[in-house]
């Protein structure tokens, strides 16, 4: 199956699966949680959305977005274990879409990619375009992530990149 912008989140979910579950994601970082995720996992949890947020969560910011993941417990590094990793996941039927789409398959790579571009990157911020166009320049992308087909007006883009649009 071809990983695409437009890929609607079920498949996404469906191709995640395909996880070796080394828990590798788990120990060296956490995924980003999508508006859904924090009721369900406030439930779960049996605590309300504010003491999830409080207790569990940290922000993240990429592309200019700014989200929550579960906290990481760090051991002077900038990486670190799961809040909600002990020996497997202690949250496994509501994690986060992120997690739920993995990094180890082999669809890994491009579900990355479609991850921050649904989640993470925001056409109608120049900012994040800015960084999405740095971004671009070491890193592969999928369809529906060229710049081109976030901004289709020329112009308007051309203005992003030089900074003559701001925000």
């Amino acid at each position: 199956m071809k990983i695409i912008k437009s890929l609607p989140k079920e498949k996404a979910i469906e191709l995640g699966k395909e996880c070796s579950q080394c828990h590798n994601c788990c120990r060296y970082g956490s995924g980003a949680l999508e508006k859904e995720d924090y009721e369900t996992i406030a439930s779960f949890l049996k605590i309300s959305k504010e003491e999830l947020k409080k207790k569990y969560l940290e922000e993240i910011t990429k592309f200019n977005t700014t989200r929550y993941r579960p906290k990481l417990i760090r051991k002077n590094k900038p990486y670190g274990v799961c809040i909600f990793f002990d020996n497997g996941c202690t949250i496994h039927e509501v994690k986060p879409i992120e997690c739920k789409i993995g990094t180890c398959s082999k669809h890994g790579q491009e579900l990355s990619i479609w991850f921050a571009l649904n989640y993470y990157v925001d056409p109608n911020d120049a900012q994040s375009i800015r960084d999405w166009a740095s971004y671009l320049q070491a890193n592969p992308s999928i369809e529906g992530g060229s710049l081109a087909e976030l901004v289709p007006d020329k112009a308007k883009l051309k203005k992003i990149l030089s900074y003559k649009i701001i925000s």
